[in-house]
């Protein structure tokens, strides 16, 4: 109905107009995931039918391979990523165990042979590539009750011949994971597609810029298109400092601990949560490897990458977002193994950098130039006090879309605000986004 070409291009760009030109209908159970390969010409799908599709993106959509994962124990499939030459599709999918047990594990799945090759990952972290034959998994350590160790691992894609002399394996990162928290959803981000990348590494001058802003949300669903002030929380640090104590030595701080408890000392008793927190923060204090602040890389062609990640420091629901720099001679499975390059007192890896959602975080997505990251959640009341790490505090229905300048660690834009869940927050869930240079979807 357009009478000029340029309303032909302003409907066409404006109102992206979509026809249904195909069903697929070789999955029998719920589709749960979608990733595309970066040349367009590809892409794999993952369901509750417990199998991962191959398909050719032409205009006629033809299904090229199909894995089953079921004689490998699995009970379904959940996340795919291609590895940037397409020539690898690393898949994620939760393992049935004895008496019953889920955990996760990936497969790789090669382009040309179509053959699965496992490998063991955390059932929260999904996995992710690191480059074209290296990808990250991870396991978690139960300390305590509530107290746990995260540990992430780097792995070669396929185990040639010389595995016997070679690393396919080699341990990254062992974070502390306080109040039930544990690290999901990794992804990382390449430095080296933006310009000048630097990471703010003074914590203080986060808390204090993070407690007086306040960000803006643009309400998507609403009749209204005023803007309402949506407030902040400052983060908390990932290992809290106990007042009175400064930097006492781990050792004499929980020393002092048990003789307060034991004289009666404390104001008010501790519960046994609260107790083997408190103990944990004493331990971590002494036993973390500090972050490399002036460790740069030396060759001015080198690959600084960043691991992106979801975390918290109150409870199990994942609220913070925790950034650890990888170093290019990280990058390898060649060295040290198992730590062994580490001092006795180096237990832990710190953090780089922690941006705090005040929310459950339910998403992250990265642009193309991965400058950006977008992040979906659904916000805590204002002035919520968590009291129990096992009771996380209420969560809006409405769901908020962050952006994160990774160059700067600051919030940009404004959030938006159009989706509704209605999941309570006690279950788990997960709602995946896609960046292109112009949309998110």
């Amino acid at each position: 109905a357009a009478v000029s070409w340029y309303d032909e291009f302003q409907r066409l760009y404006d109102t992206i107009p979509c026809v249904e030109v195909q069903a697929l209908r070789e999955h029998n159970d719920q589709v749960l995931h979608l990733s595309f390969s970066h040349s367009g010409c590809l892409f794999a799908s993952c369901s509750k039918d417990c199998t991962v599709k191959i398909w050719s993106n032409e205009l006629d959509i033809s299904l090229q391979h199909s894995s089953n994962m079921r004689p490998y124990n699995w009970s379904y499939t959940q996340f795919s990523q291609f590895n940037s030459d397409d020539s690898l599709l690393l898949v994620s999918g939760v393992f049935v165990g004895p008496h019953n047990s889920s955990s996760g594990e990936i497969a790789v799945i090669s382009m040309g042979k179509r053959r699965p090759c496992l490998h063991r990952a955390s059932w929260e972290g999904f996995g992710c590539w690191l480059n074209e034959t290296n990808l990250l998994s991870g396991n978690l350590h139960r300390i305590g009750r509530i107290t746990s160790c995260s540990v992430l691992w780097l792995n070669n894609a396929f185990q040639g011949i010389e595995s016997e002399n070679v690393n396919v394996v080699k341990r990254l990162f062992k974070i502390q994971n306080l109040n039930a928290s544990t690290i999901r959803t990794v992804m990382v981000a390449d430095c080296s597609r933006y310009d000048s990348p630097d990471l703010l590494l003074d914590y203080e001058e986060q808390l204090a810029a993070s407690s007086t802003s306040t960000c803006k949300v643009f309400d998507l669903g609403s009749d209204s298109e005023e803007e309402e002030a949506k407030p902040k929380q400052a983060p908390e640090p990932a290992v809290q400092e106990l007042p009175a104590e400064g930097g006492v030595p781990a050792g004499d701080g929980l020393q002092q601990l048990f003789d307060d408890i034991m004289e009666g000392r404390m104001r008010r008793p501790l519960t046994e949560t609260e107790l083997e927190t408190r103990v944990a923060e004493l331990f971590v204090r002494n036993r973390t490897k500090p972050p490399e602040l002036n460790l740069l890389p030396t060759d001015s062609n080198s690959k600084t990458k960043y691991l992106i990640f979801t975390t918290g420091c109150l409870t199990y629901s994942p609220h913070q977002i925790g950034i650890k720099r990888i170093l290019p001679h990280q990058m390898t499975t060649a060295g040290p193994v198992l730590g062994e390059e580490r001092r006795s007192d180096e237990f832990f890896d710190s953090l780089d950098h922690v941006i705090d959602i005040h929310g459950h975080i339910i998403g992250m997505g990265l642009s193309p130039d991965h400058r950006s990251l977008y992040v979906h959640s659904r916000a805590w009341p204002r002035d919520c006090i968590i009291s129990d790490p096992m009771q996380p505090p209420p969560i809006a229905e409405e769901i908020d879309l962050h952006v994160f300048d990774l160059k700067t660690m600051k919030e940009v834009k404004r959030a938006l605000r159009a989706h509704r869940a209605y999941t309570p927050n006690e279950e788990c869930f997960f709602i995946f986004l896609d960046v292109s240079r112009d949309f998110v979807a």
